[in-house]
């Protein structure tokens, strides 16, 4: 019974350390993500209206680069 459970115990651990074995990106993907649309302020027009959203909410300027607001929450 002890065998049994380090044999499935062992092959556990091994997927668990199979499963990280191909995180970040490859550096045939990096040309697709350093396009200037994949940026996250490619959109001036969306930009201008999320800054008007925060503004208006939460009675503070520049809401996307701080945390917390006028509500008094963080």
């Amino acid at each position: 019974m002890r065998h049994k459970v380090l044999k499935i115990s062992s092959l556990l651990l091994l997927v668990q350390l199979a499963g990280c074995a191909s995180l970040g990106v490859q550096p045939w993907e990096r040309d697709l993500l350093a396009k200037d649309e994949m940026a996250l302020d490619a959109e001036g027009v969306d930009l201008a209206l999320d800054d008007h959203i925060y503004f208006s909410k939460e009675a503070t300027s520049g809401g996307r680069a701080f945390a917390g607001g006028g509500c008094g929450c963080n």
